[in-house]
């Protein structure tokens, strides 16, 4: 006698168990990508420096890049209409000299497909060829694969910031954390996806535990 196969619900079944074996997989591979601190060998020094609108700490970060002399001039991209560049500061605790006259507002992106297409708009107009890239650390893979494919040609220079609330050790101890690393690898997964759907799409603003928009 022989034996059977299993019919089509054991197929199923096992479908579904290698595609969850596959997604919990590539989150938690997503997951260890993350940065844990800051590359003490990284050079944070372009010709110039994009922050990605998400909470204080990445303009500050921005405009502190901008007054050490790591770049010419700071875009910071995706900020909402009728933001100036004094309110922008003054979140940021930043004194408006002598940083102020090389600050330039996007108002054009409204997520990350936005913020680079952007970027690469101002890198043209600009006439630069390199420049540090500074969003939080979960947001920083999905950045670079928009960035890459917007200025194929720039050298593009991550500076990760480290938002206090994000629990990247263990990160799946921690609801919060878990949720915004879970809806970032959708994220990114949707991303890598774009080129194949006709119509492209964007995502929405990035924003993370003590991040303010």
């Amino acid at each position: 006698m022989k034996r059977g196969r299993g019919g089509p619900i054991a197929w199923i079944f096992l479908g579904l168990l290698a595609a969850a074996a596959a997604y919990l997989g590539g989150l938690a591979w997503f997951a260890q990508t993350i940065p844990r601190g800051p590359d003490p060998d990284a050079q944070a020094v372009a010709d110039g420096i994009v922050v990605l609108t998400g909470g204080p700490l990445r303009l500050g970060e921005g405009l502190r890049l901008l007054a050490a002399g790591n770049g010419k001039k700071l875009l910071v991209s995706g900020v909402y209409r009728g933001v100036e560049v004094q309110e922008l500061l003054r979140i940021a605790r930043q004194s408006p000299d002598p940083v102020e006259c090389c600050v330039e507002l996007g108002y054009a992106a409204d997520s990350t497909h936005g913020n680079a297409q952007e970027t690469s708009a101002w890198m043209a107009r600009e006439g630069f060829g390199s420049l540090v890239l500074v969003t939080a650390n979960y947001h920083m893979r999905r950045s670079l694969l928009e960035f890459g494919r917007a200025l194929p040609d720039a050298r593009i220079v991550p500076h990760p910031v480290f938002p206090e609330g994000f629990r990247i050790e263990a990160w799946w101890r921690w609801p919060g954390t878990f949720a915004l690393v879970q809806g970032e690898y959708h994220k990114y997964l949707a991303a890598l996806a774009r080129p194949l759907l006709p119509l492209g799409g964007g995502d929405a603003p990035e924003l993370g535990p003590g991040e303010l928009p």
